[in-house]
């Protein structure tokens, strides 16, 4: 494996970590605000989280 194909790997999974905590931060300050859309708002979350990282294991295959 080579250098660029392991730093470009990283990357991806540096961000879609990122990219997680921060819906997952987002979530709990809005069920914080409005407990009674807990429901909607977890659904949403994991809908989102779903997405970046099917995105984030797509770019680890391309790399």
């Amino acid at each position: 494996m080579e250098i660029p194909v392991m730093v470009g790997a990283g990357l991806v999974v540096i961000g879609v970590g990122i990219g997680i905590g921060k819906i997952g931060g987002s979530a709990m300050e809005a069920i914080a605000r409005q407990p009674e859309a807990y429901g909607k708002i977890q659904t949403a979350m994991l809908i989102a989280a779903a997405l970046i990282e099917g995105i984030g294991f797509a770019a680890l295959f391309a790399v």
